[in-house]
């Protein structure tokens, strides 16, 4: 099931399938690791302000509307 990261729970691990955003905001999560086929962690996610992810060893703050660009799956 794909949902946009936003909507994932903290204490899950989920699969990044697609980046549906422009060049720019792609090539910036790009370079912080978040492609597609990445695996990450959700830490946190209080619904609203930033979403934490868990990613190679590091922790990413997130804001919403990058969160609502990446579509995850189980």
């Amino acid at each position: 099931m794909q949902m946009p990261l936003a909507m994932a729970r903290p204490g899950t691990s989920v699969k990044v399938i697609a980046v549906e955003a422009g060049f720019a905001l792609q090539s910036r999560l790009a370079s912080m690791g978040l492609v597609p086929g990445a695996q990450i962690d959700v830490v946190g996610n209080s619904g609203h302000g930033g979403l934490i992810v868990g990613l190679k060893g590091c922790r990413i703050m997130l804001g919403m509307g990058m969160a609502h660009k990446i579509r995850v799956g189980g």
